[in-house]
């Protein structure tokens, strides 16, 4: 069973004063927003320890911000950066997928809390991205 790829899944859309956060697996393919972490610095993983406390996940995935062009900002340097400090803190796999106007997705959507929306979003694609790769792989 060591070979399993992670079933359960927490997703988080980084901003620097809220992060927000989904929840998903890969058997349902499609992230459902959970919360909006709304803290800066070390109290942010006070409560990012008790989600994963209370969800359990196998694997984690953080959306990072691109210019339209694909180049990194400062913000792409941050949220890969907060990417680390969840593998590190938490030891659980993180990937990373391109998080490029996802917030003026769910925003244009009509989402309430658009950084939980956002997350969920990032989650789907990362399910997405995944299937893709699957499917590429068994031709």
């Amino acid at each position: 069973m060591a070979d399993r790829p992670p079933q359960s899944f927490l997703a988080f859309d980084y901003g620097l004063k809220r992060t927000g956060v989904a929840s998903g697996n890969r058997l349902l393919g499609h992230g459902t927003p959970l919360t909006t972490v709304a803290a800066e610095g070390d109290a942010r993983f006070v409560k990012i320890a008790a989600l994963l406390k209370e969800w359990q996940p196998d694997a984690l995935v953080v959306g990072i911000p691109f210019h339209p062009d694909g180049a990194a900002h400062d913000n792409t340097r941050r949220a890969q950066r907060f990417s680390r400090q969840l593998q590190g803190r938490f030891g659980l796999p993180v990937f990373e997928v391109d998080e490029r106007y996802s917030t003026t997705e769910v925003l244009a959507a009509g989402a309430r809390d658009a950084d939980a929306a956002a997350a969920a979003l990032l989650l789907t694609q990362y399910f997405h991205e995944q299937e893709l790769n699957s499917a590429k792989e068994s031709r």
